[in-house]
């Protein structure tokens, strides 16, 4: 089962609930719960480590409407193959159209790695929207996608870093905010995929924590709702680690194909 939101924005609406009804705050709480699904606030506490995703198939699942997303990993990982593997997944359950932003991808390229998830769709570009251009900045999305998304939607940026290139664009910081803010009203959801410091390399376990997101400038992570790592041990291991930030010890393998460049369900 997955919470309709957050926590704190279930705490939120709790609050809110026990002002228009006079009710008290272990009495709000526990008729949110209810609406989740729970006997009370308590039960609901205490599942929340099991609502987080047990493989790929349900990572997209975990995102709610309106979620700044981060998924770092070093090169070679699979990172954009993981992420494209997200994107075909929500055309498959027909989620509303998505868009993909890169300048690391030609269309032709990032067309064939979605048709290694599903031919089909690399084959119908009516289904999403390819972006390459120079000017990617928060403001250039936001009008790019502009009365085409709708709550549900991917939109994907590859890569954070990729905001902060040009200097002529507002501090990242800012730029998050704006992407927040219009994530928020709109009810998409924006994945960014992010580069890894490569001083991980020097330590003895290489497996990457919010530390080691390669950040030139400052920007504040918690403006992130989700992030998740890719972890593989070599660059020849068919296993890669997913772990998600903040909750402790959960993490799961996705199997990798090297021939088809692409991940799947152990």
């Amino acid at each position: 089962m997955k919470l309709s939101s957050p926590i704190h924005i279930l705490k939120s609406k709790a609050k809110k609930l026990k002002n228009e009804q006079s009710l008290t705050m272990t009495q709000a709480l526990d008729l949110i719960a209810k609406q989740e699904g729970f006997n009370s606030w308590s039960l609901l506490a205490s599942q929340k480590e099991k609502l987080l995703p047990k493989n790929y198939g349900e990572v997209l699942d975990f995102f709610n409407n309106g979620d700044l997303v981060l998924i770092g990993a070093r090169p070679g990982t699979g990172k954009t193959s993981f992420t494209i593997g997200l994107f075909v997944q929500a055309i498959e359950k027909r989620r509303p159209k998505g868009f993909y932003f890169t300048l690391d991808e030609t269309h032709k390229d990032l067309a064939g790695r979605i048709a290694t998830y599903n031919e089909m769709i690399g084959q119908n570009n009516d289904l999403f929207e390819l972006n390459y251009s120079n000017d990617i900045s928060s403001e250039y999305i936001t009008k790019t996608i502009q009365g085409k998304v709708r709550p549900g939607s991917l939109v994907i940026i590859d890569y954070l870093q990729l905001l902060d290139q040009k200097r002529t664009n507002p501090p990242l910081q800012n730029q998050i905010e704006k992407l927040k803010e219009y994530a928020k009203e709109s009810g998409c959801i924006i994945i960014f995929l992010s580069q890894i410091d490569r001083q991980i390399e020097y330590r003895s376990d290489k497996r990457p924590t919010v530390d080691d997101i390669r950040l030139p400038n400052p920007l504040d992570i918690k403006l992130f709702n989700k992030i998740i790592f890719l972890y593989r041990e070599t660059i020849s291991q068919k296993k890669v680690e997913v772990s998600f930030s903040g909750k402790t010890n959960h993490l799961f393998n996705v199997g990798w194909d090297k021939e088809k460049i692409k991940f799947y369900d152990l």
